[in-house]
């Protein structure tokens, strides 16, 4: 049944296994000075009031868990991730649509190999998937493998533990070894996490080609959060004080995973590539309905910068409004035109893979670092040398802070918007960011590869035929 954001956090109180900074094992995530951010974070997505809708099966589910199956689901799908988007204060909040991205892969992919090798592979995922929704659960799926020599491939590696794998098959279930790398938002604070194959794999790698979910506090599960240097520490934090999702080193040792969680096992190694892929276009749809949404941060921070120096009508200054203005809609542009073209597959609608989704997630690439310059030259090197919160909070210095930062507003208007155009551009949080805005569900190459793979040429090379074929030799 439908949870509310206490009982979410009563779900987190588990024993799972959470360390964080220094090697100092989390006993409760929840009142960890740090993490527990993360996890109000996340909790806060299930007191939003119009979170759940009425599935013909599964009663009042989440609106992250509807199976799109045309343009209007898909729709319906990015301006959620949208408007949580904007909810959140311009930053995203996963627990459950990274989930939905990675078990409506599984739905597609199941039934195709189902076919080729008479597995039951997706009465299970509809299975597991029937527990997550009546459940109303936080999912993490862990897909990046740590990888080890990038020249090879996961069998030739020197340690075999470099790809996740399957070390042990019992009557039971199977036992599994290895790690995932920068788990995908939210681990540590997930209920489940989805396992699936990063690559495509030959029959050497089989042992690699594997996709299971298992709970958060599995025995052998470990997370290994990374620093959240945008807040620990950091006085000056402003929306990060409230808002960050933690990554995490998930550590798999030899962990079981009962048979009703194994998704794919193995001898269906040449169908791990399309499960990869899949989830990965599911993933980039997200990924340019979110990043529509945090454009609006440094669009509207950059707008308030420009006022705030009184030079929002200056030529540079609306050159850059008009540089982040395109950025944001070409991110709202590629998301409705991938809904409006969808691939049917296995009766599930896919965001048009080979071309908008991914031309979106490639001009976010490309481009966020254009935002950043925008912002950084309107707001000027003050965002760089300014006070900080804790000499603005000393009365006797902000007397004169008020004073001297005052522009075309009061000094301690200006002091406010700079503080939150600091955090934007100049501090962990913008790095952060960046990092992300460039790997963040598949590099630059990996949507490159998918949409070269994948365009049609057909028009094209119909056109070159037609003229050249009027050339008389």
């Amino acid at each position: 049944m439908p949870r509310s954001a206490a009982d979410y956090i009563n779900s987190v109180r588990d024993g799972r296994v959470v360390y964080y900074r220094g090697g100092k094992r989390v006993d409760d995530i929840t009142t960890h000075p740090i993490i527990s951010i993360a996890v109000k974070h996340a909790a806060d997505l299930f007191d939003v009031k119009d979170r759940l809708y009425d599935d013909p099966n599964y009663g009042r589910i989440s609106r992250y868990f509807k199976v799109p199956r045309n343009t209007n689901d898909l729709l319906e799908r990015y301006k959620l991730i949208y408007e949580d988007t904007l909810r959140f204060d311009g930053l995203f909040n996963i627990v459950q649509a990274i989930g939905s991205d990675a078990l409506f892969s599984l739905m597609i992919v199941a039934r195709k190999v189902d076919r080729k090798y008479g597995t039951n592979y997706y009465d299970r995922v509809m299975k597991y998937y029937e527990y997550v929704v009546k459940n109303d659960l936080a999912i993490a799926v862990a897909q990046t493998d740590v990888k080890g020599n990038r020249a090879k491939r996961p069998h030739e590696q020197e340690d075999r533990d470099m790809y996740l794998r399957v070390v042990e098959v019992r009557d039971d279930g199977i036992v599994v070894n290895g790690a995932k790398i920068h788990t995908t938002q939210g681990g540590p604070v997930a209920n489940e996490i989805i396992v699936l194959p990063y690559r495509a794999m030959v029959e050497g790698d089989k042992d690699y080609a594997v996709a299971f979910a298992v709970p958060a506090n599995t025995k052998g599960l470990k997370f290994i959060v990374r620093p959240v240097l945008e807040y620990d520490g950091n006085p000056n934090a402003v929306n990060a004080a409230s808002r960050f999702e933690v990554e995490s080193l998930t550590i798999f040792d030899h962990v079981f995973v009962p048979w009703d969680r194994v998704f794919m096992f193995g001898g269906e190694w040449d169908l791990a590539g399309q499960l990869a892929w899949t989830f990965a276009t599911y993933h980039r749809f997200t990924a340019i309905s979110y990043r529509a949404a945090t454009a609006n941060l440094y669009l509207g921070a950059a707008l308030y910068a420009a006022r705030a120096n009184g030079i929002e009508n200056a030529p540079h200054v609306r050159d850059w409004l008009v540089q982040m203005i395109m950025y944001k809609e070409i991110m709202r542009m590629g998301a409705m035109a991938a809904a409006l073209e969808p691939w049917i597959d296995e009766g599930i609608a896919v965001p048009n893979p080979p071309v908008y989704t991914n031309v979106s997630k490639l001009y976010a690439n490309a481009h966020f670092i254009d935002v950043v310059h925008g912002l950084i030259d309107i707001a000027g090197g003050l965002i760089a040398t300014m006070p900080s919160h804790d000499d603005y909070i000393n009365p006797e210095e902000r007397q004169y802070i008020s004073k001297y930062l005052r522009g075309a507003v009061d000094g301690d208007t200006r002091y406010k918007i700079m503080s939150l155009v600091r955090e934007l551009g100049a501090s962990h949080l913008m790095g952060y960011l960046l990092t992300a805005m460039i790997h963040a569900e598949g590099s630059e190459a990996a949507s490159k590869i998918g949409m070269l793979r994948e365009y049609n040429y057909k028009e094209a090379e119909e056109l070159i035929n037609k003229v050249l074929s009027k050339i008389k030799l």
